[in-house]
């Protein structure tokens, strides 16, 4: 081998293991909320407690429900956002009630004909838990549920101790802020894509800014995130949900997840989600290739199922260069659009219910147009000024971190 080559994959090499040096090393210091035991434990005691917990909520690799049982707090209900409090059910998939085979506590669902608690689901609660893991984006559904939470503690006077997480994506602040009219299910908030906020300070967020329909704020108790500041990045121990399998899907997913609203596959119905990206369509246009097939709880009837798509593969994609861009990527999206064979069905939705509305997630009109007519990456970041930078100084107001 060439000497400069062995230089350039010397360097390669080196760049990513430097990049997995910092990841452990933050996971090494950082302490989750949950993990603090001796900081909320007494004051569970004597209280009947209710919890919203999927699969994210851990302790060292044991559940947070399991771990408190067996410190003798009493849970009496828990309740499930999306995917389920065991998270086996695939995304958008409605969710119904149930009682948990290991703990036998009856299991609420917050992710189908129910939204937020009850005050029958809540008259014989003295505390609220919240702690699942967020993905610090607009169209990540768990935030939804955060608020709706809250606003059933305002309503029913009842407290939420929220023990927070860090935001594996808290680098990232960046997209345009979400139109009234674009408020969906995938975008409820007048924020960017990329908050970079945790769930902690995303719900004194909520209660600041009134973006709850009831007029009481929420009675917050927060057990920070211990040596933990935005600029950590921090590896998942626990998958936060079936499609964001791997540390490359969980930090791509700001950039890929807009994929959701074009015709094209993003990885679902495959290994990985959220980081392949192609259709039929572009044969002989690009060289990678990959077939989507049935998963049952990932994805059961994929976009192009059982068909040879065509696209980019991002499996190796340099992780470090997108934390250090500070950027969601849309070089991806505008080309695809450029490459397309079929422009005029790029965001055609009538194609499949797996396409979703790219101005629902975007969260504005201009986004589509700007694609469509070929508007450079910088003519589109420009235009989520002066909103983006409003939303940085309404964020500061709320942050627990630096």
């Amino acid at each position: 081998m060439k000497p400069v080559l062995i230089f350039i994959l010397t360097l390669f090499l080196f760049r990513n293991a430097t990049a997995q040096i910092l990841l452990n090393y933050c996971n090494d210091r950082i302490q989750t909320g949950a993990e603090q035991t001796e900081r909320y434990l007494p004051y569970l005691m004597n209280k009947r407690i209710a919890i919203l917990g999927n699969p994210s909520t851990v302790i060292k690799g044991r559940h947070l429900v399991d771990s408190l049982l067996a410190r003798g707090v009493q849970i009496v209900r828990i309740f499930g956002p999306e995917h389920g409090f065991r998270g086996n059910a695939s995304n958008g998939t409605e969710v119904g009630d149930e009682i948990d085979p290991t703990t036998k506590i009856p299991i609420v669902s917050l992710y189908g004909n129910k939204k937020k608690p009850t005050a029958k689901d809540l008259k014989d609660i003295d505390l609220f838990i919240y702690d699942v893991q967020d993905m610090g984006v607009r169209f990540y559904t768990n935030i939804n549920t955060l608020r709706d939470i809250m606003e059933a503690c305002a309503e029913n006077d009842k407290e939420l101790l929220i023990l927070d997480r860090p935001n594996p994506n808290a680098y990232l602040i960046d997209g345009p802020i979400l139109e009234t009219k674009h408020k969906s299910g995938i975008g409820q908030f007048p924020v960017p894509i990329a908050h970079g906020m945790t769930t902690a300070e995303f719900a004194q967020m909520i209660n600041g800014e009134g973006w709850m329909d009831t007029k009481k704020k929420c009675k917050l108790k927060i057990i920070p995130v211990a040596d933990y500041d935005h600029s950590m990045l921090y590896k998942l121990p626990v998958n936060p949900s079936p499609n964001l399998n791997t540390e490359q899907s969980i930090l791509l997913y700001p950039s890929t997840c807009l994929f959701e609203g074009v015709k094209v596959n993003h990885g679902r119905g495959t290994d990985y989600p959220f980081v392949v990206i192609g259709s039929p369509i572009y044969k002989g246009i690009y060289d990678f290739s990959f077939v989507p097939v049935s998963k049952k709880g990932m994805s059961e009837s994929p976009l192009f199922m059982n068909e040879e798509c065509y696209g980019i593969d991002l499996r190796k994609y340099d992780l470090q260069q997108l934390v250090d861009s500070k950027k969601i990527n849309l070089s991806w999206m505008i080309a695809l659009y450029r490459n397309s064979p079929e422009k005029d069905k790029f965001f055609d939705q009538s194609f499949s219910k797996q396409i979703g509305s790219i101005e629902k997630l975007v969260g504005v009109d201009l986004f589509r147009k700007q694609i469509e007519a070929g508007v450079s990456e910088e003519e589109i970041r420009k235009s989520w000024e002066p909103g983006l930078s409003n939303y940085r100084k309404t964020r500061e107001k709320y942050l627990i971190y630096q």
